[in-house]
């Protein structure tokens, strides 16, 4: 790699290390060809850029070329890693060790003690006040919230000295000597500030009653669920009407989104899950005489994923139940053909999201987010959801099964099977089979029976 007749970074390196960014490598022009070519044949050669792609025909003198013996590394994202492997056929032959290393680490006592090294370490380098121990703690928690999970920390060091360049300009700006949690959390603050705009906009929409969320009040075939939407490095999350109707018909289950095109596949799979769970607890011994539609309501883009299928299930089981769904309460989760609760991405996000809203209209006591259990090690919520919480103002609910979810939903229990099959009278599991029994009647009602035909007598001759 040279720059016109001067020596460049190998020649430098040459008998050492090389390490090169690929991303920058990769933008330079003409860099990644030339670096390709001095590792393949294993030389320095410096020519001019006209005379290497054979842009000009004048003949210079020329140095002899010089043998290449450094170890060349590259680092860089691992999405360039893979589009490299998968579209340039050297890169495989010139770079044959990978080492994918991990970007969070588990959260335990010794991890805490090297993170406040590590703290102590870029304060020093930066030139930054000191941090007292809550402000330590205080960032030690949003590294968990940075990767999502209370057991991990986040190894991504260019965020975390963003902060504590952040948090130590607040604390100078109030004549501090010291970096104390508040600085930490304002620093957090102006962060989430500098690009919620989208964010503000869709809450005061739903303030306003242009989008229509309820968070009180009953509703039969309606439950609030939560849309994650990302822009860059920050996300948060939309309360959502999901809705479910029911009728007479084959078995069909209708995903609106998937018809209009708006369904990605994954979302498309969550509801097809759905019509095989009533199917197979419902349906066993009589036909599925069911067409259900769901829909995520004043949604105009594209949806995808599928941790609205428990919320959707719930409203389909409510509505073939005419049971109300508590509108003060608003459900996550992915759920599989067995009816257990699966986890789901962004839990934090979904819960400050429902919890916003709530928080705006004032909190009532009764409101709430439902959570698959396999979620409760990622909370990291913030400080204001937890102090709610914990004052009984605002409730968080882990359930491991659609059953336990349905009865916090309704106030109706879900009820269990006997050895016969059948359900206890009045709960949910009873209601709904009693409708599919009703359409698989009705349905066997309006059947045509078979055509017959005539028999055919031939006259005997």
């Amino acid at each position: 790699m040279t720059n016109g007749k001067q020596a460049g970074a190998l020649h430098r390196a040459n008998g050492g290390y090389l390490l090169l960014d690929v991303r920058k490598v990769l933008v330079q022009p003409f860099a990644w060809d030339g670096l390709k070519r001095a590792l393949q044949a294993r030389e320095i050669r410096i020519e001019s850029q006209g005379q290497m792609y054979s842009l000009v025909s004048t003949v210079s003198l020329e140095p002899e070329p010089i043998p290449l013996r450094a170890k060349n590394i590259l680092f860089g994202d691992r999405l360039v890693y893979y589009l490299l492997q998968q579209y340039d056929p050297d890169f495989g032959e010139l770079f044959k060790v990978a080492a994918d290393f991990e970007d969070r680490i588990e959260r335990n006592a010794d991890t805490h003690l090297l993170y406040a090294r590590l703290i102590g370490t870029l304060t020093r380098k930066e030139d930054l006040l000191p941090f007292d121990r809550g402000a330590v703690a205080r960032v030690i928690d949003h590294s968990a919230r940075l990767v999502g999970d209370a057991q991990r920390l986040s190894t991504h060091m260019a965020s975390v000295s963003d902060l504590l360049q952040e948090a130590d300009y607040w604390a100078r700006e109030g004549g501090h000597a010291a970096v104390v949690a508040r600085h930490v959390q304002q620093a957090i603050d102006t962060q989430i500030h500098r690009q919620d705009r989208l964010r503000g906009q869709l809450h005061e929409a739903i303030l306003r009653g242009t989008l229509l969320i309820d968070t009180q009040g009953a509703v039969a075939g309606q439950v609030n669920g939560l849309s994650v939407i990302e822009l860059g490095s920050f996300a948060f999350a939309q309360p959502t009407r999901i809705t479910a109707t029911s009728r007479l018909g084959d078995g069909e289950m209708l995903n609106i989104e998937r018809e209009v095109k708006l369904s990605g596949a994954i979302h498309s799979k969550g509801v097809l899950i759905l019509s095989s769970f009533l199917a197979a607890r419902y349906a066993r011994n009589q036909p599925l005489a069911l067409s259900a539609s769901l829909v995520f309501e004043q949604s105009y883009g594209q949806v995808e994923g599928d941790s609205a299928s428990l919320a959707e299930l719930c409203a389909l089981l409510s509505n073939l139940s005419n049971v109300p769904v508590k509108q003060s309460l608003a459900v996550t989760g992915s759920v599989n053909q067995l009816g257990h609760v699966q986890a789901i991405g962004a839990v934090n996000e979904k819960i400050e999201g429902f919890f916003d809203i709530c928080l705006a209209r004032g909190l009532s006591g009764e409101q709430g987010m439902l959570i698959p259990a396999a979620n409760v090690k990622h909370l990291m919520l913030r400080r204001d959801v937890v102090a709610a919480a914990e004052a009984g103002q605002f409730h968080i609910y882990a359930v491991d099964h659609v059953d336990q979810a349905t009865g916090l939903l309704t106030g109706v229990p879900a009820g269990h099977a006997d050895a016969s099959g059948r359900y206890p009278e009045g709960s949910i599991n009873h209601k709904v089979a009693a409708r599919m029994a009703d359409l698989a009647g009705i349905q066997k009602k309006f059947m045509r029976p078979p055509d017959i035909k005539p028999e055919v007598q031939k006259d005997a001759e």
